[in-house]
């Protein structure tokens, strides 16, 4: 296990950002342009919330980076043991947190970063330990759109992607829906009445309506199949293979998770990064 490795160590220092006031736009481009889930938002210097894939999603009509953003997130001192950011990262369910020095953001560290860390140990704990088993697995012409509001019902960052043969053929990831969404503008109209004797039985020719048409911009997750998106080109492990191991596929692939297969390379469960935090907390 690491010893003595503080946040400074490893912690990412050139930090893409996103400043108040601002719109998701803005930050939309930011995601795919930086080939980052998340970022800091700023308020004056200082750290007041974090953004990620996650709030355009959630919220695809929302404009406001105030409104979308996560307040007041959970930050870190860079002089702090990895292995405490280890556990804050894993017992918070977060994958990010901005490293803060004197109320000013002087970096930020994801589970990648301490991911990155378990690739350069010898770490021989076998993965299987560390799975979770439970996928929802989706069907490789199932609409991106409806993939996308299935992995936020599910709460999952990325699924298993089954062919007509049931096996698993690619991984959706909410990177890859967020780089295949756009922002779609439109105008829509709402009839409003000017009666003031509205009532069931009120002829719907003899009432005086105005028309109020108003513009509505959202992110929209386009409806193209599955396979047009995923990962096909698995980066796959054995049950039995070890944490600095798969890290360093992670690593190395720029991966979050990974496929886990039996002897005869059935499907088992996806191994997910911030799994392997895990092997920090019990070893220390």
């Amino acid at each position: 296990m690491p010893k003595n490795i503080k946040v400074e160590d490893i912690m990412q220092k050139d930090v893409a950002f996103a400043t108040l006031p601002g719109s998701r736009d803005e930050v939309h481009i930011l995601l795919k342009e930086q080939k980052v889930s998340g970022v800091p938002v700023l308020k004056n210097g200082k750290v007041v919330g974090i953004v990620s894939r996650a709030n355009l999603l959630k919220n695809p009509e929302e404009e406001q980076l105030a409104l979308l953003m996560t307040r007041d997130p959970l930050t870190i001192s860079s002089d702090v043991d990895i292995t405490v950011a280890a556990k804050m990262l894993l017992e918070n369910n977060i994958r990010r947190m901005p490293v803060v020095d004197d109320e000013k953001l002087v970096g930020i560290i994801s589970v990648a970063d301490i991911v990155a860390t378990l690739a350069d140990l010898d770490i021989q704990d076998h993965v299987g330990q560390y799975l979770n088993p439970t996928s929802v697995p989706v069907w490789t012409n199932s609409p991106l759109n409806v993939v996308a509001r299935t992995m936020e019902l599910a709460k999952a960052k990325a699924v298993p992607v089954i062919d007509d043969e049931l096996e698993v053929v690619g991984i959706i990831t909410d990177r890859d829906v967020i780089s295949a969404s756009v922002i779609e503008d439109s105008v829509e109209m709402s009839d409003m009445s000017n009666g003031s004797d509205d009532g069931e039985w009120t002829w719907e020719s003899m009432r005086d309506t105005m028309s109020i048409y108003y513009s509505v911009s959202r992110v929209k997750v386009p409806a193209i199949p599955a396979k047009d998106v995923m990962v096909s080109d698995l980066v796959k492990a054995a049950y039995i293979s070890g944490v600095s191991e798969c890290a360093l596929k992670m690593k190395r692939n720029r991966i979050d998770q990974i496929p886990i297969v039996n002897a005869n390379q059935r499907f088992l469960g996806l191994l997910r990064d911030r799994n392997l935090l895990e092997a920090i907390i019990n070893g220390n």
